[in-house]
């Protein structure tokens, strides 16, 4: 009998050990390369949906905007970014459940909680899994449900990763909701596809100075904050072959004499990690590329020359 109850909890905890890695991954994955810069008067308003990016993007995490924000926390209080590959982000979910896990234990509450020693441990592994379960289930379920329709946004989409971003576009405008909507022409695109791969350059050879020129000070920043933290792990990003293979803009507007385009991209792009010192690959692949799905928003002063101003996931 206690041998049945034994192979019972194991497996549940085998169970609860998958999902939590399943959920981990997902979060990892999912928010690879962090939010963060500034749209302007809309840094705390999600970009309308696309046909390339059909989900609501991640708010902005962190910004230095000073927009009201009544019911989510400043760029400082939400915390610094962590160390990660490419632009990466990771936020303290699972810290902070197995926080409350362990809490509950130790208070001896919890529909797992009466129990002693192993079998307590093995009811908090259930327990945790089971509310990370939930938890991706509910936030899936609002997240379709409040997610608006995909906007009919001026398409950047290509069939073949050849040719100017746009190309077969002609003169399609991109008009935004807000007060006052701009047109995007062709060779704003061209700026955007030579933007993306001129940022990822820049950070790869970890080139401050390009990127504060290419980027906002916000942006630029974030980044370097992001390759000083490489340096002192003791590795490099290398990221390369960067092709765009989908886009389309989200909105574009103006806010006095300052101009703004939020665009959804998908790109393929070689991705790893290698040491310092050895070359040794820590992460990724330097022969398979992976794809990213991100939102960025450019910025110019009118007239002037576009900057990358910020990051979203889709």
């Amino acid at each position: 009998m206690s041998d049945s109850r034994s192979r019972r909890r194991g497996l549940l905890a085998l169970v609860a050990v998958f999902l939590l890695v399943a959920a981990s991954v997902a979060e990892a994955r999912g928010g690879r390369g962090g939010s963060f810069g500034s749209r302007g008067s809309r840094s705390f308003v999600s970009p309308p949906a696309t046909q390339t990016a059909p989900r609501q993007a991640s708010p902005l995490q962190n910004s230095q905007s000073t927009a009201a924000q009544p019911t989510r926390q400043t760029g400082a209080a939400a915390g610094a970014a962590g160390a990660g590959r490419g632009f990466a982000s990771r936020g303290g979910f699972m810290g902070g459940l197995l926080g409350a896990g362990l809490l509950g234990m130790l208070l001896g509450y919890g529909f797992m909680g009466g129990m002693g020693g192993i079998a307590s441990f093995l009811g908090l592994l259930l327990q945790v899994g089971l509310v990370v379960f939930l938890g991706m289930l509910a936030w899936r379920f609002f997240q379709r449900r409040f997610q608006p329709a995909a906007a009919g946004g001026a398409p950047l989409h290509r069939e073949a990763a050849t040719g100017p971003m746009g190309g077969r576009m002609g003169g399609m405008s991109g008009r935004s909701a807000g007060q006052t909507p701009i047109d995007i022409q062709q060779q704003d695109y061209d700026s955007f596809e030579q933007l993306l791969q001129q940022v990822q350059a820049a950070y790869a050879a970890e080139d401050t100075g390009t990127l504060g020129r290419l980027a906002t000070a916000e942006v630029a920043g974030h980044l370097e904050g992001e390759i000083a933290e490489n340096v002192a792990r003791g590795v490099r990003n290398e990221l390369r072959d960067v092709r765009l293979l989908q886009g389309d803009l989200a909105e574009a507007w103006r806010e006095g004499s300052v101009e703004y385009a939020t665009v959804a991209m998908r790109f393929s792009l070689i991705d790893v990690t290698l040491d310092r010192k050895s070359n040794a690959v820590v992460e990724g692949s330097e022969t398979q590329p992976v794809e990213a799905l991100e939102i960025w928003t450019f910025m110019r002063p009118v007239g002037g020359a576009w900057q990358l101003s910020a990051i979203q996931q889709a």
